[in-house]
């Protein structure tokens, strides 16, 4: 049996990926969004990569899934740092 993967675990694969993408580590400063920020989105009763695309707060879904189970996006986020990672050291 899996452990269960909480939200306090998402947030820091999260702050992960923000750093190592040298991505804004806040949403927003002084009200203004920061494009290029990494952050989960709730709703459906699911989770989602999000990342800021412009000013006016508009997000992408990452992924292009939608909104899944906290451990299929933990999956996915793991995933995505492996891929990261692998054209770093290339």
């Amino acid at each position: 049996m899996t452990n269960r993967v909480t939200e306090k675990q998402l947030q820091a694969i999260v702050d992960r990926i923000n750093k190592i993408t040298n991505s804004p580590a806040s949403p927003y400063i002084d009200g203004k969004a920061q494009i290029g920020h990494y952050h989960i989105s709730h709703a459906y009763g699911g989770v989602c990569l999000h990342r800021m695309r412009n000013d006016g707060g508009g997000v992408s879904d990452t992924f292009q899934c939608g909104h899944v189970t906290k451990r299929e996006l933990a999956d996915q986020l793991y995933a995505f740092i492996a891929g990261i990672n692998s054209t770093q050291e290339a």
